[in-house]
């Protein structure tokens, strides 16, 4: 049976995007760095879909490369690859943390790049894989010196992927600030601002998000593509 693998399932874009697979009838597998949650938000995205589809956890670290391979080994065959797992770093020259700097460009394209290693020979030629980086890439702020510089790496990474993996497709999907999730809670002076620079005049939400990636995963004519959502940026 062919499965949907998404990495960063168990909250926000990715928790978002494996409820839109499993609720249309697809076998999904969500992880986190944390086996029991990915257990529980697999058990909770099955019963939600009524029985149309299902869903297993799996504990993946992508800071812990070396490992990667081993967690993905009962994984079989793959038709869509999500890679949506982030963490947020403010990283500033001026007071640069090599730790912090290091575990952010090990999880977000050496651990990327391993789960496609070790899953590129159970990709079918008809299977998608979509990563996942930031507006940060083109619109760098004050302390974002790892995260843009990553952000920008996620950009080269599709496009040697979308080389050596065809046919499989690859894309990368750049949100700006998504205005439901928790980490902007309470952020209201913030989120105003941000909506006041965009053409839309609306937050960019996580459905929208979804529905972005759902399209890139989805509409076979799109491939090698780094799409930015974001409301419309001026």
């Amino acid at each position: 049976m062919r499965e949907a693998v998404i990495v960063g399932g168990t909250s926000g874009v990715g928790r978002a995007l494996a409820a839109h697979y499993v609720g249309r009838g697809r076998s999904v597998v969500v992880t986190g760095r944390d086996r029991e949650r990915a257990e529980l938000t697999a058990a909770d995205l099955t019963a939600a879909s009524g029985g149309s589809g299902s869903a297993r956890g799996l504990a993946l670290d992508l800071s812990r490369p070396h490992d990667l391979a081993a967690a993905l080994a009962d994984i079989g065959e793959v038709d869509r690859l999500v890679l949506a797992a982030i963490e947020r770093d403010r990283n500033t020259v001026a007071d640069y943390d090599v730790d912090r700097a290091v575990r952010l460009a090990t999880l977000k394209l050496v651990g990327y790049t391993e789960v496609v290693h070790a899953l590129a020979p159970r990709l079918t030629d008809d299977g998608s894989v979509l990563l996942f980086g930031g507006v940060a890439r083109e619109r760098p702020y004050p302390g974002s010196t790892t995260v843009s510089a990553v952000n920008g790496g996620v950009t080269g990474l599709t496009a040697t992927l979308a080389v050596e993996l065809a046919p499989v497709r690859v894309n990368a999907l750049h949100p700006g600030l998504i205005v439901d999730t928790p980490y902007w809670s309470g952020q209201d002076a913030v989120i105003e601002a941000q909506v006041a620079r965009t053409l839309t005049r609306r937050g960019v939400t996580t459905d929208a998000v979804v529905d972005a990636a759902v399209l890139l995963l989805e509409n076979p004519g799109i491939d090698n593509v780094n799409l930015t959502v974001d409301g419309g940026w001026i």
